[in-house]
Formats: C-alpha cells, sequence, structure tokens
C-alpha cells in the first residue's frame, strides 16, 4: 500500500473550502482532474453519511467514486473512504485538513491513503492535482 500527499494554499476561507468537499453546487465546481462536468453529486453530509460523485472527463470516459464520511469535524478536518464505481478492490482512505493561512486563506493538506500499488498512486496523484487546479482556479466561487 501507498499514499500521496498534497498541500495547497487556496484563496478562500477554511469554512469555503470545507464546504467544496460536501457541498454537491460547490462540488460540481471542481470534482475531476480536467474540465469536464460532475454529472451526479449526492452528499449526505454528515459523521457516517455516504457521499456518490460521478464525473465525465473530456474525452467522454466517465468516472463514479463513492465512500462514508469517517471524519466529519468542519472546518477542520475531514476524513473518507474512497472507491471508484465498478472496481471491486478494497476502498482506499481520503483526509483532507483545512488550516487558516493569512487573510481569507486556507491551506489544505490533502492525503490519500491506502492506495494498491505504485501505479494507482500516480494515477491518483495526476487526478487530484487536476482537480485541485481547478478548486484554486475556482476559489472565489466558493464563498
Amino acid at each position: 500500500m501507498t499514499s500521496l500527499r498534497i498541500v495547497r494554499v487556496i484563496e478562500a476561507p477554511p469554512a469555503a473550502v470545507f464546504a467544496a468537499f460536501v457541498e454537491p453546487d460547490k462540488i460540481a465546481l471542481w470534482w475531476g482532474p480536467d474540465d469536464g462536468p460532475v454529472t451526479l453529486a449526492e452528499v449526505d453530509a454528515r459523521p457516517g453519511g455516504r457521499f456518490h460523485v460521478r464525473f465525465r472527463m473530456l474525452d467522454g470516459s466517465e468516472h463514479g467514486c463513492f465512500g462514508n464520511f469517517e471524519v466529519f469535524e468542519p472546518p477542520h478536518r475531514l476524513a473518507m473512504s474512497w472507491s471508484w464505481e465498478g472496481e471491486d478492490t478494497p476502498a482506499s482512505y481520503v483526509q483532507a485538513s483545512f488550516a487558516p493561512a493569512g487573510d481569507a486563506h486556507t491551506e489544505l493538506t490533502f492525503v490519500h491513503a491506502q492506495l494498491r500499488d505504485e501505479a494507482t498512486r500516480a494515477s491518483h496523484e495526476h487526478g487530484w492535482n487536476g482537480a485541485l487546479d481547478k478548486l484554486q482556479r475556482k476559489a472565489g466561487r466558493l464563498a
């Protein structure tokens, strides 16, 4: 098993960045590695609640993910199990922390753990970096 860790500064306060992970209309702004649309965002935003998100990439492929919120501490910390639709592999684990970073900015520390191998880690690193690039570009629309 392997993991990846990404740290970004987002130009929005922690509560707004936290909301981007748990509110369907905000998820629709940034989820997915390229500028393709989010086609489904269902979220039961609470400890033990489920999420299900599907996005279409610019190449036309669709990908769906789902899981349960295992840690839910707005606006500071979030952790959830992570599975892909159509894959029969053990769930991985996503953790995010949201810390104030200056005037209305957030230091986002993002970890995707329990990835099965290096190729899976590399694929997720590419995907999450693309998505977080979008989150940074669209941060002004979070508040």
